[in-house]
C-alpha cells in the first residue's frame, strides 16, 4: 500500500489521455493527493470511484493532435482552478506495420497522436505556465524510445521524439521556472496493450525478457510521474526515467513470430 504524501494540495493539474490506462492512473493519484484535476480524453473521463468527483475534477473531451483541444484543456483549468502547476500528456496510440507496409494514414495516425499531440499540449502548458513564473511538465515515451520493435516504426520513432522534445522543452522553459521530463514505461497493462495479454505466447516473450518477470500496472507508473511533477522533484529537469522492470537491460524479444512476415516482399518476385 503507497502511503500517500499530499504533495499537490492547493495545485491544479492538467492530464491527458485521462479516460483509461495510466492517464486514469494519474488521474487518481493526483485527486488523492490534494490536486485539482482538468482529464481530458476521446471519450468523457471514466470511472474514477466515488470519492473523486466535482468540485475537484472536470473532465473534457478532446483530441490532442488538435490545436484548439490543447487551448481548452487549459483555458478550463485556469477558468475554473486558476492555474496549470502540473501537465502530464499521456494520450497515445500505434497503428504498426513493417516499414515497406505502412500505410501513410498510420503512420499520420501515430506520430501525430504521440508526438504532435505532445508538442501541442506542451506549447499551450509552458504558455500559461510561462505565465505564472513556474510549472512541471510530464511526458509519457516510452522504453521504445531506445528500443526499436518490428512492425513498430511509427511507435519507436514518435516515442523517441517525445523523449527530445522534453528535453528540448527543458531547455527552452527552464528560466521561466518550468521543468519538463519525460517516463519511459516498459510493457503496462492497458487497454492499449491488451492485445499482448491475450496472447499467451506474446505475453510470454516479453515477461521473459523482463528480469522482474511481469508487467507493470499503471499506478507503477502514476508513481513515479507525479514525482517527477512533485517539489520533491524540484531540480529534476530534462530527464528520462526508465520505469521498464529493468527490460531496458536486457532486451526487446523478437516479435516477428507475432506479428508475421514482411508483406511486401512476400508479394515481389524474385
Amino acid at each position: 500500500m503507497i502511503a500517500l504524501q499530499n504533495r499537490f494540495a492547493g495545485k491544479v493539474a492538467v492530464v491527458t489521455g485521462a479516460a483509461s490506462g495510466i492517464g486514469l492512473a494519474i488521474t487518481r493519484r493526483l485527486l488523492a493527493e490534494g490536486a485539482k484535476v482538468v482529464g481530458a480524453d476521446l471519450r468523457a473521463t471514466g470511472d474514477l470511484g466515488p470519492d473523486f468527483v466535482a468540485p475537484d475534477f472536470v473532465a473534457i473531451e478532446g483530441d490532442v493532435t488538435q490545436e484548439t483541444s490543447a487551448e481548452t484543456l487549459v483555458a478550463t483549468a485556469v477558468d475554473r482552478f486558476g492555474a496549470v502547476h502540473a501537465a502530464f500528456n499521456v494520450a497515445g496510440g500505434a497503428r504498426a506495420g513493417y516499414i515497406v507496409d505502412l500505410a501513410e494514414a498510420d503512420w499520420d495516425f501515430t506520430v501525430d497522436l504521440c508526438l504532435k499531440g505532445v508538442f501541442l499540449g506542451m506549447k499551450h502548458q509552458a504558455r500559461q505556465m510561462m505565465r505564472q513564473g513556474t510549472g512541471a511538465i510530464v511526458n509519457i515515451a516510452s522504453l521504445n524510445a531506445h528500443v526499436p520493435m518490428h512492425a513498430g516504426s511509427a511507435y519507436v520513432a514518435a516515442k523517441a521524439g517525445v523523449e527530445m522534445l522534453s528535453r528540448n522543452g527543458a531547455l527552452e522553459f527552464a528560466e521561466f521556472g518550468i521543468r519538463v521530463n519525460a517516463i519511459l514505461p516498459g510493457l503496462v497493462r492497458t487497454p492499449l496493450t491488451r492485445r499482448h495479454f491475450d496472447n499467451p505466447d506474446a505475453l510470454a516473450a516479453f515477461e521473459a525478457r523482463i528480469p522482474m518477470g511481469r508487467p507493470a500496472q499503471p499506478e507503477e507508473i502514476a508513481g513515479p510521474a507525479l514525482y517527477l511533477a512533485s517539489d520533491d522533484a524540484g531540480y529534476v529537469n530534462g530527464a528520462s526515467l526508465l520505469v521498464d522492470g529493468a527490460w531496458a537491460v536486457s532486451g526487446y524479444p523478437d516479435m516477428r513470430p507475432f506479428r508475421g512476415p514482411i508483406g511486401w516482399n512476400q508479394r515481389t518476385s524474385p
